[in-house]
């Protein structure tokens, strides 16, 4: 049965919170962005923090990551070795405390896959141990050249485009039967999927499905994905199980987006916008 993602169904699963500090609501770990795309990373990290989570720590290049420290004051930014405007394998090893310390990792936010990626992605889920991962963009479309298994931890953020990537299948076969292929990229890959579209659906390994659809053509606009996979992945970080903290993650993200909309009208908003939503959503 398709569950149907609705105010009802966030709130009977929305991790609450005792009052406690930050430590007690997870830290999450960020891997992404390039010299194209510098800005992603910025708009996940602050998602993560919006959705709840208590911490968030900012890795990428070097040369950008001073820059990232004073536009986001309230995250942990680590610079890290680059080549030809892309983070690469070498000195992920930077990252061993980060990795021991989060809750959540999402990797991608900003990259673009080239022959580098597999092995930088690689090389970040093996740190990255038992923690539930999120891969988004250029990091998801390098899992296809991957051979690792991640059971119960993973969540993939695809598009139709990206979808068809990983599944070798056409663009327009996914776009006709959404929910069928989000339910074989699960099972292909053990992971829960967020296939994003106007109407979005939700799948997991266990048969699991759920959908929500949106009437805001102005959330497909740049950095809106990179938001999304902060909120999935701040949730995660609070304990939500993939499933759940993937549902949770689309559900605010439409209704972010729909409340910018009926101020703003349904085209022009930036994905930035979509952020300072979150908290009443939170509180209901």
């Amino acid at each position: 049965m398709t569950e149907l993602l609705d105010r009802a169904w966030f709130e009977r699963r929305c991790p609450r919170s005792d009052g406690g500090g930050k430590d007690e609501r997870g830290q999450a770990l960020v891997v992404g962005s390039s010299s194209l795309v510098p800005g992603a990373i910025l708009l996940t990290g602050e998602a993560v923090l919006r959705s709840g989570a208590g911490r968030v720590q900012l890795a990428t290049l070097a040369e950008i990551a001073p820059l990232l420290g004073v536009a986001f004051p309230e995250a942990a930014v680590i610079g890290l070795p680059s080549r030809d405007g892309e983070l690469t394998a070498e000195g992920i090893d930077a990252l061993e405390h980060g990795c021991a310390r989060c809750d959540a990792l999402i990797v991608g936010p900003g990259m673009i896959e080239s022959e580098r990626t597999p092995g930088l992605v690689a090389a970040l889920l093996a740190k990255g141990g038992d923690v539930p991962c999120l891969l988004d963009a250029g990091a998801m479309t390098a899992l296809r050249s991957i051979d690792t298994e991640l059971p119960g931890r993973l969540v993939l953020t695809p598009h139709h485009g990206e979808l068809a990537t990983l599944m070798s299948a056409d663009k327009d076969d996914v776009a006709g039967s959404p929910a069928a292929w989000a339910k074989r990229a699960a099972i292909r890959f053990g992971a829960v999927v967020v296939l994003k579209a106007a109407e979005t659906f939700v799948a997991s390994p266990e048969d699991r499905l759920a959908r929500y659809v949106s009437t805001t053509p102005g959330l497909g606009t740049a950095g809106s994905g990179d938001v999304l996979a902060g909120l999935i992945g701040g949730l995660l970080a609070r304990g939500a199980s993939p499933f759940d903290a993937a549902a949770m993650g689309v559900w605010l993200h439409g209704s972010a987006g729909a409340a910018v909309a009926r101020r703003h009208g349904p085209l022009g908003f930036l994905a930035r916008d979509l952020l300072g939503e979150i908290p009443a959503l939170l509180r209901g």
